[in-house]
């Protein structure tokens, strides 16, 4: 009954109206941006991808709200009980994807039941950082920690990222690890622990690069480090992609406009590369609007984050905050060439049912953060 008398209509207004504007605003800008990306196929005489793609995303953004609107509804604690049993939960789907993965461009990402599909390494980013917020949350230690203080933290961001990387998704396990580092940079540590995890990451880096990586993973960052060695091979998407977004100029050439993305030059414009569609429409000005956006529902991450009543729901809105940064840099990055490609997709920009519906339950954990705090 505390909960509910929390949030009563009585008890004054308690929908983080700011956070549901602002992904409102990103959901719908996403929509007009795709339906601009997948316009290529009216061109080409076929409706039907326009139709499979742009539809289904709308489909997929409704799903993913109700998911939200529950999650929201739900008291964030009840989750901090469950957090163990959904992450033992999400490590065994990732093993069933080695078991019935469909095979899909090479990876073996996405468990196919009948005409549905869904890629289990999406919903373990929410998991893993559930889980990790328990442990912190349940950990009485006051001063500042230690490497293997923090290890158990780790392991439990490890043991996924690992599954993930060997089917293969270099971009999905760096969000893994990048997000449970976020929350874990809440805590204090001692200096030299610091020193000895730059140490510990300096000796990794070299061995996942020379036994951890596949041969086409090693391709695109050798073309990002080197974008003019294979303008036509690993360098190609990034090439045009930056090339959509120099024609977009100040203001951008119009909506469904741009002609690197309507004479199909641009390649998965509508997964991979919606930033640069966007770039090319709507220009610098327009740029800056959605970069806008996605700032503000970062910083507000953190905002939520210092008014949560609880460690737990401090860690919660964090890691939240964490998985929308680093999917927008890291997407934004390869777009404009700074970072390689990695395959990571744009929150609520790009096409994908297990992504958007992700994204959402993360926007709907912080906004049940918001709520209660």
């Amino acid at each position: 009954m505390r909960g509910l008398e929390r949030v009563s209509f009585r008890s004054g207004p308690q929908i983080d109206m700011p956070l549901l504007v602002a992904v409102v605003a990103i959901a719908t800008v996403g929509l007009v941006n795709l339906y601009s990306a997948t316009s290529v196929y009216i061109h080409l005489g076929e409706r039907a991808g326009l139709a499979d793609i742009y539809v289904t995303q709308v489909y997929n953004i409704v799903v993913g709200g109700l998911f939200a609107i529950v999650v929201a509804a739900v008291d964030y604690r009840h989750f901090e009980r469950l957090a163990y049993f959904l992450y033992i939960g999400g490590i065994i789907a990732l093993l069933l994807v080695f078991v019935l993965g469909s095979d899909i461009r090479g990876s073996s990402r996405w468990i196919q039941i009948g005409n549905f599909s869904f890629q289990p390494s999406e919903f373990m980013k929410i998991l893993v950082v559930l889980v990790v917020a328990k442990y912190l949350h349940n950990d009485p230690k006051t001063e500042p920690r230690t490497l293997v203080d923090l290890s158990p933290a780790l392991l439990l961001a490890v043991m996924p990222a690992a599954l993930v990387m060997a089917q293969p998704d270099l971009g999905t396990t760096m969000i893994y690890l990048l997000s449970v580092g976020t929350v874990l940079a809440m805590t204090r540590m001692r200096r030299r622990s610091l020193l000895w995890a730059a140490v510990v990451m300096g000796a990794v880096v070299p061995l996942v690069w020379r036994y951890g990586m596949y041969g086409y993973q090693k391709q695109r960052i050798s073309s990002f480090l080197n974008p003019e060695a294979d303008t036509t091979g690993a360098g190609w998407h990034a090439l045009q992609s930056r090339t959509a977004i120099g024609n977009g100029g100040l203001f951008g050439e119009g909506f469904m406009q741009g002609t690197q993305n309507q004479f199909n030059f641009l390649p998965d414009q509508h997964s991979d590369f919606p930033f640069a569609v966007f770039a090319e429409d709507w220009g610098f000005a327009g740029c800056l609007i959605l970069l806008g956006l996605y700032c503000f529902l970062c910083v507000w991450a953190v905002r939520v984050a210092a008014q949560a009543k609880d460690r737990f729901g401090a860690a919660l809105a964090v890691g939240m905050g964490a998985i929308i940064f680093w999917h927008t840099i890291f997407n934004i990055g390869m777009a404009v060439g700074l970072l390689p490609v990695v395959g990571v997709t744009l929150p609520l920009f790009s096409y994908g049912g297990s992504s958007v519906v992700t994204v959402l339950i993360a926007l709907g954990l912080l906004m049940n953060v918001s709520v209660r705090r």
